[in-house]
């Protein structure tokens, strides 16, 4: 058996998230999550990484654990010398500890030795970035003077009060509430013991800075940050904005109608340009649309790259003459390099692999990366700049291994587009043992499978029997423009359309029992698996999770409206009537399983809550399992376990018509 079959074992599997390269060249940090001692909890940790540590390459290569304790630590980034920055919320062992847990910021010697606290701030410290000898942080700040702000939070403590009066939109986000606080910049310069001079960069922002991705120019003057700006009727316009490290002094970088500029964000070593992201507005008939753009940082003059390849993340070479970006391309996530100023992106990875976390070395010659796929776990990995040669570097965790085969499938659909997706087929399934069947449904909508998902795990369903097919419909990305826009505004019937014509291929192979099949998804699959519900007789269960049910309600009540409304319009419109799956409920039949975590703030617990009543009251056989602690994704190892297990249990009794076994983790 591996670690897929019991799901106690696979959630304790150790996992690689993210990959920084030392300036010099000379080594890789890696933060790694593993199960905390009390097995409840995940925590990180840094790893080092040797950049030729490839698996032959003998003793003194492997990976070493850099830092240990209860806190975690995360947000590591290298200053100029080498050392190692980053935030934990472990207790300083010079101070008295008062109990604060709030996270600090560290630095870990690169000679070695003990890690010390640098700098902290009463609403902890975020995300930071560092140039020379300045570093600049985010920090959470009540509105006021933040001179005083420590005692005005033990006050608000001491009080008893968690009242939050808001005065804009939105109040909450994915898992947790807006305010009181706001995030601010501060910055200070690395000294001998602490952070010095340590002064606040953006005093009374607003909102402006909420989600903030922001970069330091090379030679520490300029921060260049995102600004939100609030327009009417709710609605908000992201603009970049370069705020003087020395003044403070704010001037608007790229602003424009209609669109946000936003992370990924590079600057060029050379100070002159920089690499963002343009995402234009959405409207009823405007779909979603996001461009490399790359702009002068003196003038702000820019223009588009990339055409329709949406950037995940980018890095400069460091002569500055080319930026290196990934982005979801038919199933895969390649490196791909653009000249500013002229050309196509030119594709320099050519596997079947994704990658992410990208570093140029200072020759140029090799980009390093977090290398993964649909079969292949995270891991660092060393890519040829020129030949787009990869070479898999020694991780801090073994990937672990998958049973099973994973091909590729296309079908046509009505329209004539090519609908591509991957197929995980178990060990073992032939025309003399057939799999049964399971469709996955991607989220997003404007997503891909293309990736390792340590959440939605395939092969978790294939190491017990199912063959898994992952589409890629309308909507998705890595397929050019026209792919969003063949779905924008038609979400259920031209998704509908495009899975039951990649289904039927996959059906059609005689490794298939075509008989014995079910479907589910997640939060757009969610809404996909409930619109599927009530238009298809097809599936012999379905299981339905962070699922939109009733567009209307659904509407005013995530933590996005203004991002909804603009592609559906105001509640009660045409398209609401049209697409909401709750219209369809007499047309049920299937068994379902709801599953809904309480703290989802972008799918709101309302949509599981008015599902489950409408499926009992017309007496639909269904199951509802729900998550008090969970957000959008389920993310405790515990509830993981209750998670698979359900859907594990419920999917034998109605697709492998096996006895209902109530699983011992809900029990």
């Amino acid at each position: 058996m591996t670690a897929f079959h019991d799901i106690r074992d696979y959630v304790a599997i150790p996992r690689v998230l993210s990959l920084k390269l030392s300036p010099d060249g000379s080594r890789l940090v890696s933060a790694v999550q593993s199960l905390n001692p009390d097995g409840k909890s995940y925590g990180t940790a840094l790893w080092a990484v040797t950049p030729d540590g490839e698996p032959d390459s003998g003793p003194g290569s492997e990976p070493y654990r850099l830092t240990r304790s209860a806190k975690g630590e995360t947000q590591a980034v290298f200053t100029a010398s080498g050392d190692l920055l980053f935030t934990s919320a472990r207790p300083d062992p010079t101070a008295k500890d008062d109990g604060d847990e709030t996270p600090a910021l560290w630095l870990l010697p690169r000679q070695g030795g003990e890690a010390r606290q640098v700098a902290s701030r009463p609403g902890g410290i975020g995300a930071v970035r560092t140039a020379g000898d300045v570093v600049v942080f985010a920090s959470d700040v009540l509105d006021g003077d933040e001179a005083d702000e420590e005692e005005r939070r033990k006050a608000r403590k001491d009080a008893g009060i968690s009242a939050i009066l808001h005065e804009g939109y939105p109040v909450r986000y994915w898992d947790h509430d807006l305010g009181p606080g706001r995030t601010r910049l501060f910055t200070g310069r690395l000294g001998a013991d602490r952070l010095e001079d340590v002064r606040e960069l953006t005093p009374e922002p607003g909102e402006a800075l909420r989600d903030a991705a922001f970069e330091l120019t090379p030679d520490g003057r300029t921060v260049i940050t995102t600004w939100r700006v609030p327009l009417s009727a709710g609605q908000s316009r992201i603009d970049l904005v370069a705020v003087d490290v020395a003044t403070g002094e704010r001037r608007t970088l790229l602003s424009e109608e209609g669109h946000d500029f936003g992370g990924p964000l590079a600057v060029s070593p050379d100070g002159t340009r920089l690499a963002c992201s343009r995402e234009r507005h959405t409207d009823l008939d405007v779909s979603a649309r996001v461009e490399l753009w790359i702009a002068d940082v003196a003038t702000g003059e820019g223009g588009p790259h990339a055409g329709d390849l949406f950037p995940m993340d980018v890095a400069w070479a460091p002569d500055s003459s080319a930026v290196y970006l990934v982005a979801d391309f038919r199933g895969r996530r390649p490196v791909f390099r653009v000249t500013p100023g002229g050309g196509e992106a030119v594709r320099v990875t050519q596997d079947d692999a994704s990658y992410l976390g990208l570093n140029v070395s200072p020759d140029g010659g090799t980009v390093y990366a977090l290398r993964s796929g649909i079969a292949l776990a995270p891991a660092p990995a060393r890519v040829d700049a020129g030949t787009g040669e990869v070479t898999d570097l020694l991780s801090p965790v073994p990937r672990p291994e998958v049973r099973g085969t994973l091909t590729e499938i296309t079908a046509t659909a009505d329209d004539g587009a090519e609908i591509r997706g991957w197929l995980v087929l178990p060990e073992g399934a032939s025309a003399e043992s057939p799999a049964p069947f399971l469709l996955w449904i991607h989220g997003g909508p404007v997503a891909s499978w293309n990736d390792w998902q340590w959440r939605w795990q395939s092969w978790i369903m294939a190491e017990h029997g199912y063959a898994v097919l992952m589409p890629d419909p309308c909507l998705s990305t890595g397929y050019g423009q026209d792919m969003i826009d063949r779905g924008w505004g038609d979400w259920g019937p031209r998704t509908q359309a495009d899975l039951d014509a990649i289904v039927d291929v996959a059906l059609a192979r005689d490794d298939i029992d075509a008989e014995r099949i079910g479907a589910m998804g997640g939060s757009f699959g969610g809404y996909m698996a409930n619109w599927i519900a009530g238009h298809s007789d097809r599936y012999r269960a379905i299981v339905t999770h962070a699922s939109l049910w009733n567009l209307d309600q659904f509407a005013g009540t995530t933590d996005a409206s203004a991002y909804w409304q603009r592609e559906f319009g105001a509640p009660g419109s045409d398209r609401y009537a049209r697409l909401s799956p709750h219209r369809a409920l007499d047309k049920i039949s299937t068994p379902m399983l709801v599953i809904h975590g309480d703290k989802d703030y972008r799918v709101p617990i309302g949509e599981a809550l008015r599902l489950w009543w409408d499926l009992r009251r017309s007496e639909v056989e269904s199951k509802f399992l729900y998550f008090p602690d969970e957000n959008h994704w389920i993310l405790k190892p515990g509830n993981a376990v209750a998670w698979y297990e359900t859907v594990l249990a419920f999917l034998a009794q109605h697709v492998l018509g096996q006895e209902w076994k109530r699983p011992d983790s809900v029990a």
